[in-house]
């Protein structure tokens, strides 16, 4: 599957919290990495989410969020920590990848003012952070 997000990780459902309108789903990616997503009750049982079940997630980079000195007081469930590997600077916007000791890569879209002030370059230490909200489950069909 090709798709515009820029952030695609394939893994393995370990756990659905079942709701009455959404559900919690947690995905371990191949490089451990877990991340959580809300989605519809619906959307969970047409795709058959169980634990166990191979499944991928997205999330756009626009969607996530960049920080330094991070804290654990912090809303979005998503969170991960690691060193940025690149920043590519455009007209307005930067995109800028953090990468976790485990390897996984989060590719972050934020404001050129932004790296800027927060003094991001290759090498800082930063925090990639995502609401639960902004990631998409999918199966192979």
């Amino acid at each position: 599957m090709r798709t515009s997000a820029r952030n695609h990780f394939n893994g393995q459902i370990t756990e659905v919290k079942t709701g009455a309108v959404n559900d919690e789903v947690t995905l371990r990616t191949q490089d451990g990495l877990d991340i959580v997503a809300v989605i519809t009750h619906g959307s969970a049982t047409s795709l058959g989410l169980a634990a166990g079940k191979p499944a991928f997630a997205l999330v756009k980079a626009s969607s996530v969020i960049v920080m330094v000195d991070a804290t654990d007081k912090v809303s979005a469930r998503n969170r991960v920590a690691g060193t940025v590997t690149a920043v590519t600077k455009g007209a307005v916007n930067s995109e800028v990848i953090v990468a976790a000791a485990s390897g996984a890569e989060i590719a972050a879209i934020i404001t050129n003012e932004s790296v800027d002030r927060l003094g991001l370059s290759s090498g800082s230490a930063a925090t990639a952070i995502f609401k639960a909200s902004s990631v998409i489950i999918g199966v192979d069909a």
